[in-house]
Parts: structure tokens; sequence; C-alpha cells
């Protein structure tokens, strides 16, 4: 009989992570992530720049009173950047940081729909060796002849420093701009 570790339990098996997926796409690439994740999709608007982030940290925006951090997938990935269109939109996702949840805004070059992906359809992650981190995929989703990535938006955003951010953006002396 197989021995599992805690690793092997948090990886878990696909049927363990089948469910309905917000799938949106970053140049030729497609993602998939939880859609009990999703807050709300918005269109591109306005993001206020804040000093002395990240690259990938856009800023923050200001939805209906709540100053919500901002990060660029695309910079986040190390794609390359490309202009807004009218497909340019920003998914606010709750993330969860040490215990605590987030409201932060991501933002992607089109949404496109959500999937209810089978456990049989999701495989583990592509193992790329030790200097590759996946951690952050859930598993690859097999929808018809198309593998879209699906994302452990947790992960993807974990240790950025966003919480900080976003606790900063929180501040009176940062909401009085907004």
């Amino acid at each position: 009989m197989k021995a599992t570790t805690n690793e092997g339990a948090a990886e878990g098996s696909g049927s363990e992570k089948a469910g309905k997926y917000l799938t949106f796409a970053l140049a030729n690439e497609e993602f998939g992530l939880e859609i009990l994740k999703v807050r709300e999709i918005i269109g591109y608007m306005e993001i206020t720049a804040v000093p002395r982030t990240p690259t990938y940290v856009k800023g923050v925006i200001n939805l209906r009173g709540q100053v919500i951090p901002v990060v660029d997938l695309r910079a986040k990935f190390g794609m390359e950047s490309t202009e807004t269109t009218e497909e340019t939109c920003i998914i606010v996702v709750e993330i969860t940081q040490e215990g605590q949840r987030f409201n932060t805004g991501i933002v992607v070059d089109r949404v496109q729909e959500v999937l209810d992906v089978a456990g049989d359809d999701i495989e583990e992650s592509p193992q790329f060796g030790a200097s590759v981190n996946t951690d952050f995929i859930l598993g690859m989703g097999k929808i018809g002849n198309r593998v879209k990535i699906l994302l452990d938006i947790d992960r993807v955003l974990a240790g950025d420093g966003i919480d900080k951010l976003e606790e900063s953006a929180s501040s009176p002396a940062m909401t009085a701009g907004a």
C-alpha cells in the first residue's frame, strides 16, 4: 500500500478539484480559477499607482468605497505587456493569506466562460524539475482538445505583500484621496 504524505494530500486528486471554473485568457494562453473565489468581474478602469510596489502590482482601485489592490497577471507571469482593449477586464477575487481574506483585482486580457470541469478531466500539473515552481497550478483542465491551466489564485498571489498593500490602502491616509 502506498504511503501518503501531507504534501500529497494537499495536491489532491482530480475529483477533489472538480467544479466550476471561470476561464480567461492572457495572450494565447487559457487559464481557469475556481468560481467560488470570484467576487465580480468589472471593466478595466483607472488604476492609481502605488509607489515602491513590484512591477506586476498595477496599483489600487476604488470599488464602491473599498480600496482594492490590482495585479497585472501578464506581468506576474513574466509575459509581455500589451495595450488594454475593450475586452481587458479586472476579475475581483477573494484570496486567503495567513488566515485573513482579502479582495484583490487581477487584470486579464479577456474573460471567456464558466466551465464545469469533471475530476476525470483534470490532471496534475506537469513536473519541470526542481528549478520550476508549479505550486500555483491546481491542475491542467482538459477541455475538448484544449488545455486550460487551472490556477490556485491564493498561491499565485501569495508572498507578494498584497495583504500589506491592502492594509495600507485601507488606512485613513490612503482612502482619503480615493
